[in-house]
Parts: C-alpha cells; sequence; structure tokens
C-alpha cells in the first residue's frame, strides 16, 4: 500500500508533496502575493494565508523573460514560488539550509532548470532551496526614477524578493526539517552576484550565516545617474513621453516590455543588476564588503579556469575584441591598460584575450572580495578546472557555468552518462563527490575540508577541483597583481533620443 504524500503546516498553511527517490519534494509554494496590477513594479508582500490543504508538486511559473531561454512553457508575472527538497528520513537533529539563487545576467533563469532541481544534494544532508525571482525589467532592471505622483515604482525588486524568500525560510524551514540559524546562500554567475550583494544588504543582515560565490561578475552594481538614464531611455523605447513614463510603463504588456529590454541591449546598454540607491542598498557590495560592513560570514569563492569560453559559443555578450577590451581598461584610469596587458603572454592572441576577459568580468572579482573579506570572517577560495570529455570535445573545458553540474550532482543523476560521456563518468561522479561533499560540510560548520586552507597570506592558497584535487599557492599571482585597484566600469552606452 503506497504511504501518504508527506505534508508540512506552514505559517500561511498546510502543503502536499510527493516523494521520489528518497528525498521529499515541494514544488511551487508561494512565499509572496503575486506582483501583478497595482503591485507590479513594486516591493513583494508575504503570501496570504491559505485555508485546506495546498497541492505543492510542480513548479511555479517562471519569471516573465525571452521564451526562448525558459526551460518551461508557463512565464508569468505571478512568478514569486520556491521548493524545498529534504530527505525522506530525517536525522534527529536539524539539518543545514541550502539556498540557491540561480544566474542567467539577471534577465534569464528560473528554479525549474533542470540542473538546479537539488535532490543529490539533498541525499548529502542539507535541506534544499531554491527561489524565484523577478528578471529583467520586472525586477531587475531599477525603474523607481520613473515613479510620478500617481504611480510609485520601486528598485532593486529581486532583491527584495530574495529577501522575503529568506524571511520565509527563517519562518518556516524547521517544519521541514532544516535549521534556520544555519542557513548558507549559493549562486553562479548574476546568482554569484546577488549573494555578494545580499551581503551588503542590510536588510538581509541575520536571514543566513554562510555564503558561497560562483563565478560572480564585476561591474553589474549601477549608480543612481545610470539607472536614471537607462530607466528613461526604456521608456521612451515604449513611447512615453517625460510626463507619462510610470504610466507607460505600468501597463505595457509583457511582450511590450521584452521588446523594449531587447532594443536597450542592442543599442549597448546593460541595465540589470544591483542599483546603488543609498538606502535599500547604501554601497557597491563589493566597497561594502571591503570596508567591513557586509555580513562578517564565512565564505567560499572561486571562479572556473576558463571563464570566457562559454561566451564565445552559446551567449555572445562578451567584449573579446582587442579595441573592446583596450577600451573598457581605458576607463579604469592612467596606466591600466599597458599594465594590465602586459600580463598576458601573447597579447593580442585569441588565448590571451580569452584569458584576460575571464579575469576582467569574473576572477578579478574573486581576488578582490576573497582578499578583503578574509580580513572580517574566513575565506576559502576554489579555482574549478574538471571537464569531462563531453565538455571537451564541445570546446568549453573550464569555462563559465561548467562546475554546475558537479555542485548539483548532474554527473550521478539518470542523465549521467550522456552528460559526461561513457569515458569519463566515473571520474565526473568522483568530482561530484568532492564538490558536493565540502560544499555541505561548510553548510553544516564552516569548513569545506580540513586539506581545505583558508585564504590567508602571504601563499593565498586555492583548492583546484579537477579530477584529483590539490591545493596550489599563490594561484595566478602574477595575473592578480596587476588588477589591483582596478574597478571595472559598465557605463551606459545609450545614445540620449533627440
Amino acid at each position: 500500500m503506497a504511504s501518504a504524500p508527506p505534508r508540512v503546516v506552514t505559517k500561511n498553511g498546510e502543503i502536499e508533496g510527493f516523494v521520489r527517490r528518497g528525498v521529499r519534494r515541494f514544488r511551487g509554494i508561494p512565499y509572496a502575493e503575486p506582483p501583478v496590477g497595482p503591485l507590479r513594479l513594486r516591493s513583494p508582500r508575504p503570501a496570504q494565508p491559505w485555508e485546506g490543504v495546498q497541492r505543492c508538486k510542480r513548479f511555479g511559473a517562471a519569471p516573465y523573460q525571452p521564451k526562448v531561454f525558459t526551460p518551461q512553457k508557463q512565464r508569468s508575472e505571478d512568478c514569486l514560488t520556491l521548493n524545498v527538497v529534504a530527505p525522506e528520513q530525517l536525522p534527529d537533529g536539524p539539518l543545514p539550509v541550502m539556498f540557491y539563487i540561480y544566474g542567467g545576467g539577471y534577465f534569464l533563469g528560473s528554479t525549474s532548470s533542470p540542473p538546479y532541481e537539488g535532490s543529490i544534494l539533498a541525499r548529502r544532508g542539507c535541506v534544499y532551496v531554491s527561489a524565484n525571482y523577478r528578471v529583467g525589467a520586472w525586477g531587475a532592471f531599477d525603474l523607481s526614477s520613473l515613479s510620478d505622483a500617481e504611480h510609485t515604482i520601486e528598485g532593486n525588486l529581486y532583491l527584495r524578493d530574495l529577501v522575503l524568500a529568506l524571511q520565509w525560510v527563517r519562518d518556516n524551514i524547521a517544519a521541514f526539517g532544516g535549521d534556520p540559524g544555519n542557513v548558507t546562500i549559493f549562486g553562479e554567475s548574476a546568482g554569484g552576484s546577488a549573494v555578494e550583494t545580499l551581503m551588503a544588504t542590510p536588510a538581509a543582515a541575520g536571514l543566513f550565516h554562510r555564503a558561497i560565490i560562483q563565478s560572480t561578475a564585476s561591474g553589474l552594481a549601477a549608480d543612481a545617474g545610470r539607472v536614471a538614464h537607462d530607466a528613461r531611455r526604456f521608456a521612451e523605447i515604449l513611447g512615453a513621453a517625460r510626463d507619462n513614463a510610470a504610466a507607460t510603463v505600468m501597463n505595457a504588456s509583457p511582450r511590450q516590455l521584452l521588446r523594449a529590454q531587447h532594443r536597450l541591449i542592442a543599442e549597448g546598454g546593460f541595465p540589470f543588476g544591483p542599483s546603488v540607491d543609498g538606502s535599500y542598498l547604501p554601497k557597491k557590495p563589493v566597497e561594502a564588503i571591503e570596508c567591513g560592513e557586509a555580513q562578517r560570514v564565512p565564505l567560499i569563492i572561486g571562479s572556473n579556469a576558463n571563464e570566457a569560453l562559454l561566451f564565445t559559443k552559446a551567449i555572445k555578450v562578451m567584449p573579446l575584441s582587442e579595441a573592446e577590451q583596450l577600451e573598457i581598461l581605458g576607463r579604469g584610469g592612467p596606466g591600466y591598460r599597458e599594465r594590465i596587458t602586459a600580463a598576458y603572454a601573447g597579447y593580442p592572441s585569441t588565448q590571451a584575450r580569452l584569458r584576460l576577459a575571464g579575469d576582467m568580468f569574473f576572477t578579478s572579482s574573486v581576488w578582490r572580495i576573497a582578499r578583503a573579506h578574509q580580513q572580517f570572517a574566513p575565506v576559502h577560495v576554489y579555482q574549478f578546472d574538471y571537464a569531462p570529455w563531453t565538455v571537451r570535445v564541445a570546446g568549453l573545458a573550464g569555462s563559465h557555468a561548467t562546475e554546475l553540474p558537479a555542485v548539483f550532482g548532474n554527473y550521478r543523476g539518470p542523465a549521467g552518462p550522456i552528460l559526461a560521456g561513457s569515458l569519463t563518468h566515473r571520474a565526473a561522479s568522483r568530482v561530484v563527490d568532492e564538490v558536493q561533499q565540502r560544499w555541505v560540510a561548510f553548510a553544516r560548520n564552516g569548513v569545506p575540508g580540513q586539506d581545505w586552507p583558508l585564504y590567508l597570506g602571504p601563499d593565498w592558497p586555492v583548492m583546484i577541483f579537477d579530477s584529483a584535487p590539490r591545493v596550489e599557492q599563490n594561484l595566478g599571482a602574477d595575473r592578480r597583481a596587476v588588477w589591483d585597484g582596478f574597478t571595472l566600469s559598465i557605463p551606459s552606452r545609450v545614445p540620449r533620443a533627440s
């Protein structure tokens, strides 16, 4: 006789999930009221209580975004749901909580993406949570400067979504077997940037206790002037005049918003990410970390060996030409262009430009954040090098996002032999074990293994994840030094309308 589906009583009401392969799964749990109608472009409000039992067996709708990138058919502005995965058999004490934040450049992504399912990670001994947040023009593009007397638009909405989801975890996760006093947030790419930003967000204080930043992107935090400029141009693309910009944005259809967003990007603008508004986000995250004003939580941070490779294949948005790179480096001030390019042997060869681009947008952030944060809390740094046969054949060895199948155990799942290739499936499974055991150990007690030393001078040790893990001292020290003092700036390049 089949056992009854698992049920949990939350602060809002009772929910019903399902069990598969030894884990309890609850999907599409609403943590906020639908941000539609008068709540569009406003701070999220906690979900209202319900009566009876709510079935939570399917992922909620993906945040609205270009359909080609959505792993499911349903997209909606009503997207603020989260998912919980926990072992079917719970231990006597509460389990550490691992809260994942997806990437996607702040204009793509959802928790329903197959790699983020989380059950293999949960079986290691944690309660896994993933939450949808609003992306693109709906939440990660600060349009608050368009507000007028009749329409209030708020900024950093995606960040407010994540804070509310973490508050939901604090209030409800014990009912699933998780420890609300031991929450680790982790994310990759824009998700890593979101982790970094949450560390510097006063409203998130006390909602998490450790952090893992995977391949955070540099230069995404924007100041008020750049944000307001891009917001005005966005409204103009939608057909707004100066006196009806807020109404135009509030009343635009999802298709109209997507088209305007696409055109803004085509014009050279990239407005998505944290907005330094002086209140909800007082400072750029990296500056808050350097000042010791961010949350002083234990941190794992790292990047991949050849980050830029992905952007030569699938998503060609990174500046890889010599002209583009020299122009960006020139913004840093006198001497940076010559000093930095000299550190990349053979520049401007293709290989040198790829290595420079990866360092500029990803690895330099790792170096800067790690060196700053280790003054205030324990820091461990990694570099992910491993590539199974399939990834090497695709020309993506060590590229952006190639650590995700190891973090989530996808090489061990049903599709593992296909993802890793039959020749390297066994080695890929060992890498999964290595990474997952360390991530969960860190979530449990802040120590990802006794053989992984803290990131401290003069040796600055880095854990290399490859077929066999190893620690290297002063990895990339020659390149690390030339980026000291350089701050990547992504100013608005959108031409003002005449």
